[in-house]
């Protein structure tokens, strides 16, 4: 006999969606005023990792659909309090799409290991990994085809994005350091009952 696996959440796992996606908006804009370039200086990407990593791949990556759309009807929860369809043609719109992927890509790692420090530290860099690789050709065809800048190379346009790299591995580093006592505390359930298998 086999067994059907969950295809809905249960309101706990809507709160801590919910809440993932408030912290989603608060790293966002916490140092948004900060550019390097036209690109603003943000917590974003590690917080997607952690919903990943904490909540799984499936209510991780709802979290992060569930920012994208709120982002995108209007909510000013995007960097630098802006939101709404015009978000589309911005050039780091890519790094919001990213999230999505990452927080999958995060999860299933997760899900798939022994849950050990080295699993949650490899978990996190995949994730980042691609938030960068995503994002910056993204960033690098938006420049090429839409600002019209045929002249620079994709490898120019990944080094502009040094600083928030930098960045962004120190945050990753620290948060897989604590991704399991978080993910404990997060997660921690009572007692299971007994549960009815249907014959």
């Amino acid at each position: 006999m086999t067994t059907q696996k969950k295809t809905t959440f249960k309101a706990v796992d809507i709160t801590k969606a919910a809440m993932f996606i408030a912290l989603m908006a608060i790293g966002a804009n916490a140092t948004a005023f900060i550019t390097v370039g036209t690109v603003p200086m943000t917590f974003q990407t590690v917080i997607a990792i952690l919903a990943g990593a904490i909540l799984g791949s499936r209510l991780g990556t709802f979290s992060m659909i569930g920012y994208t759309i709120l982002g995108l009807v209007g909510a000013p929860i995007f960097a630098q309090f802006s939101g709404g369809p015009q978000v589309f043609v911005s050039p780091t719109f890519g790094f919001i799409l990213s999230f999505i992927l990452l927080a999958f890509v995060t999860g299933k790692i997760v899900e798939r290991s022994n849950r050990s420090l080295l699993s949650y530290i490899t978990a996190c860099m995949s994730g980042l990994a691609v938030n960068y690789l995503f994002g910056v050709t993204y960033l690098y065809f938006h420049m090429v085809f839409v600002l019209g800048l045929p002249d620079i190379s994709y490898v120019a346009t990944f080094a502009s994005m040094g600083p928030f790299l930098v960045k962004d591995l120190v945050l990753t580093g620290f948060a897989a350091s604590i991704c399991p006592q978080v993910a404990n505390a997060i997660n921690r359930r009572t007692p299971l009952q007994p549960e009815k298998v249907a014959s």
